[in-house]
């Protein structure tokens, strides 16, 4: 898979998504049917073509007020369930890797 950066030459070797990262706060976003943004991998829009996975991503790159780094990713598609199709997105799903430090947070005893 080429760097999200770098999608100028998209290749769709199965089932794919747009994700993005939400600007408010960070969260991962993925790009809907009705073209908006959710949290929801569920809610994905699924495309198998590089044409449409080109259009999809030139839509969601315009709304760059609601979402930042929008580019394609592979998914897996099984009994209508949409899962991550790589170590990177299901990493990204998951949430952070690190323990994040307890700034401003009361300590608990």
């Amino acid at each position: 898979m080429t760097s999200p950066l770098e999608q100028k030459k998209i290749k769709i070797t199965g089932p794919s998504i747009v994700t993005a990262n939400r600007t408010i706060d960070g969260a991962v976003i993925y790009r809907t049917p009705a073209k908006e943004w959710s949290t929801d991998l569920a809610h994905a829009a699924v495309v198998r073509a590089a044409d449409e996975a080109r259009t999809l991503l030139a839509e969601s790159v315009a709304d760059d007020l609601g979402a930042v780094g929008a580019y394609i990713a592979p998914v897996e598609v099984s009994d209508g369930k949409i899962a991550p199709g790589n170590l990177r997105e299901q990493i990204r799903r998951s949430g952070v890797t690190i323990g994040l430090p307890a700034i401003g947070l009361p300590v608990q005893a």
